[in-house]
């Protein structure tokens, strides 16, 4: 008797355990609803990229390349073939492709100046900014280079900090605007490609961009020496643009694509064999227009 009290009580105890969890299993939904597995996540929509590759307005700021001096006639502007901003078809402009032909009058602005140097970006931007455009575009740094002499080129400090003065007020009048930085162009590659032109040498005897295309035909060591230091120095201006830009979320520098670009003679302006002609204007375009549209 004792042996079967022991057995039972021991029957009994094991089965209010089971008929317990059967029951917590049953007051909890079953497998189906248990509490314990985590809840299947909701899908997320994909952020939006903060780059817009459509922007419905563009500024430009610069120099005498984003003017397109010499580009139609000799010793003069020529902004209706710009590459930035211009209304010359034939150039299909970087505004023109993004805008369309009503809207690139109204929605675009070219507030570059010929001759300007970075020190100048800071107010260029500043007007850009009142315009609160979608989009800037910036090519700016030959002029820092084409001195009378090399001794004379911008520090590279110095251009530095004038490009980072110029982000920052664009960004207090227009902290959403898009940047599109063009690399400065390879001024020797424009030596080696006029050097073989008579026409060339001699318009640059006049004194354009001294620092890197005067005597054009001396091979000699010094020469060599100082054109070497002229493209160093672009190079550093160069990556000063890419630096600083990469800081700026809203900033697209091209990778060099405008440095190396070679321009040969018919992409040229037939007046000073320095600044591109329409169809050099047009390639710029073309870059310009990869670059801004680049997913």
């Amino acid at each position: 008797m004792r042996g079967r009290k022991r057995f039972s009580s021991r029957s009994r105890t094991a089965a209010a355990v089971i008929t317990a969890a059967l029951l917590a299993g049953c007051s909890a939904g079953g497998p189906a609803a248990d509490a314990t597995r985590p809840a299947a996540a909701e899908p997320r929509p994909k952020p939006r990229p903060l780059w817009n590759t459509s922007p419905a307005s563009v500024a430009a700021v610069g120099d005498s390349i984003t003017r397109a001096f010499d580009a139609c006639t000799v010793l003069a502007d020529c902004p209706e073939v710009s590459w930035a901003t211009g209304t010359d078809t034939a150039v299909d402009s970087l505004a023109l492709r993004l805008l369309g032909p009503e809207k690139v009058a109204g929605r675009s602005w070219n507030l570059a100046r010929t001759g300007a140097r970075m020190a100048e970006l800071p107010g260029q931007m500043a007007l850009a900014a009142e315009r609160r455009p979608e989009l800037v575009t910036v090519m700016m740094g030959a002029n820092d280079a084409c001195r009378d002499r090399a001794e004379l080129m911008t520090p590279v400090d110095d251009f530095r900090a004038s490009f980072t003065a110029a982000l920052a007020r664009l960004r207090a009048g227009a902290p959403k605007a898009q940047v599109y930085v063009s690399s400065v162009p390879d001024l020797k590659r424009l030596w080696a490609t006029g050097r073989v032109e008579p026409m060339g040498r001699q318009v640059w005897k006049l004194g354009i961009c001294a620092s890197m295309l005067k005597d054009a035909e001396d091979l000699g060591p010094a020469a060599e020496r100082r054109r070497a230091r002229v493209r160093e120095r672009v190079v550093a201006y160069n990556r000063v643009l890419q630096e600083v830009c990469a800081k700026d979320s809203r900033c697209r520098y091209d990778g060099g694509a405008v440095f190396g670009f070679a321009f040969d003679g018919g992409l040229l302006s037939p007046w000073d064999w320095f600044h591109p002609s329409r169809d050099g204007q047009a390639r710029l375009a073309e870059i310009a227009y990869r670059q801004v549209t680049r997913e």
